[in-house]
């Protein structure tokens, strides 16, 4: 069995509504990506996520992303489209 890490998520506007916390931490295989981790959000949280995770960025670490190749790191935020400005 591959290792695995603990990665700390924390959800912001939709993707809270979308997953009914603000954060949570979940177990994946080091070797994750964010495509992995969306898998498994959408699979813990259902519709609602899925619809939000579809227009999300990905805060990891400090870096900005939509790339879903990208492999998670220790603390992964999951950003909706924001209003305002």
């Amino acid at each position: 069995m591959a290792d695995r890490i603990d990665i700390a998520v924390r959800y912001f506007a939709a993707a809270a509504d979308a997953a009914g916390c603000v954060k949570e931490t979940l177990a994946l295989p080091e070797s994750a990506t964010l495509g992995d981790l969306a898998d498994l959000l959408s699979e813990r949280h259902g519709a609602d996520m899925t619809r939000v995770l579809t227009v999300a960025a990905f805060l990891v670490d400090d870096e900005l992303t939509r790339d879903r190749s990208q492999p998670v790191g220790p603390r992964v935020d999951v950003l909706p489209p924001f209003a305002g400005g």
